[in-house]
């Protein structure tokens, strides 16, 4: 009798060992999804590199971002081997507005000159110009009248500003922009008026003008701007306009010496954005 209650204790207590443990790696496993969820659906941290969003932000340092504002993307697509993007917005609670700081995946990250999505391939700039915007960079400054002004660090536009060519040159400061049009010559000093397109904006396409619309068209169509005889063909159609499928953003980072931006590469698709940096948590030692 002896033996078999303290068998049938220790069965017991086998039991209570296994339903705990059942217990401990279910709890686990719904923090640990849990946690994904608001990862991937509310907030998220980001690391710092480089040096182009300083005085600001600095290479190290942690930052929140807030995912609900514009809305989380939902990915329709997992094989993350494609250049494309396939994915849905949820619903935001607000719009991202020039001057905020976002993360954004690099359009050019797997080519040079085509749009292409590649997976955690981010980076961190203000936004300078929302869609619908104008914008322009007068003698080194951005001026985007929508906001009132001047937009982004003054103390790095002067710089910009009031150094020579030869200088900023031999610092390692590159001072061609993108070139929408060879004559007009564009720099990172003067640049601009260039309209940011929002979705449904038409655009007057020109044997001037197409090099600026080149590449957003490109990714929206997946056909390439070509002029020929004074001509625009998109394919093999002639184009006169063209009516935007969805929202572009200009982003720049503050230090606007040493920062590879939309000066140099052009407008950000809206799908791009990951999301609103709302604080900083902390620098990495």
């Amino acid at each position: 009798m002896i033996f078999m209650t303290e068998r049938r204790s220790t069965m017991l207590s086998i039991r209570k060992i296994k339903r705990l443990s059942l217990i401990v790696l279910s709890s686990v496993m719904v923090l640990v999804v849990l946690h994904y969820i608001y990862r991937a659906l509310i907030c998220d941290t980001f690391v710092v590199t480089g040096e182009s969003m300083e005085p600001v932000l600095h290479s190290g340092e942690r930052v929140w971002v807030n995912k609900l504002r514009m809305g989380a993307r939902i990915y329709t697509d997992y094989d993350f081997t494609k250049p494309t993007l396939s994915s849905f917005r949820l619903p935001g609670f607000s719009k991202v507005k020039a001057g905020d700081l976002v993360v954004a995946n690099y359009p050019y990250a797997r080519s040079k000159d085509t749009i292409s999505f590649r997976i955690n391939y981010v980076y961190l700039k203000r936004c300078y110009a929302v869609p619908g915007d104008t914008l322009r960079i007068k003698n080194g400054c951005y001026v985007n009248p929508q906001t009132g002004g001047q937009i982004g660090d003054l103390k790095y536009q002067r710089i910009l500003s009031e150094t020579s060519d030869s200088i900023l040159t031999k610092t390692g400061v590159v001072l061609k922009a993108m070139q929408v049009n060879q004559k007009l010559g564009w720099s990172i000093r003067d640049f601009g008026p260039l309209p940011v397109p929002k979705k449904g904006d038409t655009v007057e396409i020109t044997a001037d003008n197409y090099r600026t619309w080149r590449r957003p068209i490109l990714y929206e169509t997946g056909k390439c701007l070509r002029e020929c005889g004074g001509q625009v063909f998109l394919g093999q159609t002639p184009l006169h306009e063209y009516s935007f499928k969805g929202n572009w953003y200009f982003l720049g980072g503050d230090n606007v010496l040493n920062s590879h931006d939309s000066r140099y590469f052009g407008l950000v698709p809206e799908e791009y954005i990951v999301g609103v940096v709302v604080s900083e948590v902390e620098r990495n030692l």
